[in-house]
This record gives C-alpha cells, sequence and structure tokens, in this order.
C-alpha cells in the first residue's frame, strides 16, 4: 500500500538513510522510551524524560537537557498515525487527546521501507508555511536529525 502523502519541497523538509538494520529494530528504537532516551537528540544533549502512548490520539513527549544540564524543550505531540514497523506520524499542532496546542511547529511522518538487508528510514518534517520549513532548515534540521539518524543507526546495532 502506499501512501498518499507527497512531500512539498516549499513546504516540507526530508532526510533520508538507508540503514544497516530491519525496520523491526528501528521501529523497536522509536517507540519504546527507554530506546529514544539514547538516540533522540544530537550528542552532548540528551532526552532526561520520554513518554509513549502508541496509539492515535496518544501521546509522544520527550524532554531535552543541554550540555549544562539545563532543562529545556519539553515538547508534547499527539501521535496521528502508528503502521507498525512501517509509519509513524505525530504533531506538536495537538496535544494528547486531539487537543489543540498553542504553538505548532511540525508535523514528522517517520518511515520505514524495506531496502535489500536494511532499511530505508525518511523522515520528513511537514512546514505549515514557506517560512517556518526556512526556519527549521536555517536552525539546523539536515545537520541536527541527520545527526540523530547517524544515532538512531548506531544505536540499533545495540538491541
Amino acid at each position: 500500500m502506499s501512501y498518499p502523502f507527497k512531500p512539498d519541497p516549499r513546504l516540507d523538509l526530508v532526510l533520508e538513510r538507508v540503514v544497516d538494520a530491519p525496520r523491526e529494530l528501528l521501529w523497536k528504537a522509536w517507540t519504546t522510551p527507554a530506546h529514544v532516551k539514547q538516540w533522540f537528540t544530537p550528542k552532548p544533549w540528551m532526552i532526561t524524560d520520554c513518554e509513549i502512548d502508541l496509539r492515535p490520539g496518544g501521546l509522544f513527549r520527550t524532554r531535552m537537557q543541554s550540555p549544562d544540564g539545563q532543562e529545556v524543550n519539553d515538547r508534547h505531540c499527539c501521535y496521528l498515525e502508528i503502521v507498525p514497523n512501517e509509519r509513524l506520524v505525530w504533531t506538536d499542532a495537538l496535544l494528547q487527546g486531539y487537543r489543540p496546542s498553542g504553538e505548532p511547529f511540525i508535523t514528522a511522518v517517520i518511515s520505514f521501507q524495506p531496502d535489500g538487508n536494511g532499511t530505508r528510514y525518511t523522515a520528513t518534517a511537514i512546514h505549515r508555511d514557506e517560512a517556518t520549513r526556512k526556519n527549521h532548515e536555517e536552525m539546523g534540521f539536515f545537520d541536527g536529525w541527520g545527526t540523530v539518524a547517524d544515532q538512531l543507526a548506531e544505536y540499533v546495532k545495540t538491541i
């Protein structure tokens, strides 16, 4: 089954990697709080807390800590779609239970597709307008999300 979403280069940022691991391991790393805490932010930053209620309308929450120990970016997101071992869609435009949030920024589509002996991992950040997309890119989307994808690829070798 093909997914109907097609990224719009004016509004969306897409990062793709082929990871030398089965998609079931990437799925596990994305859907288990203890695993998410190990790779989800570029080091030396760290995730100090993660909560996952893996169902549409469920919570995906992470809290980051800066290298100097400051707790920042307690992000609350809502899962929109969950297709086991294939796709996760979540947004910060909604809180748990589909409640509107006050500060929407992105909707993320994370997909895992077989690619030879590995997995084609695609992370898409969907933005509401060109200015938000441009700002996210200038904030370092490709470096940050690329680093996180590399950390994920290394981490799944350990689980």
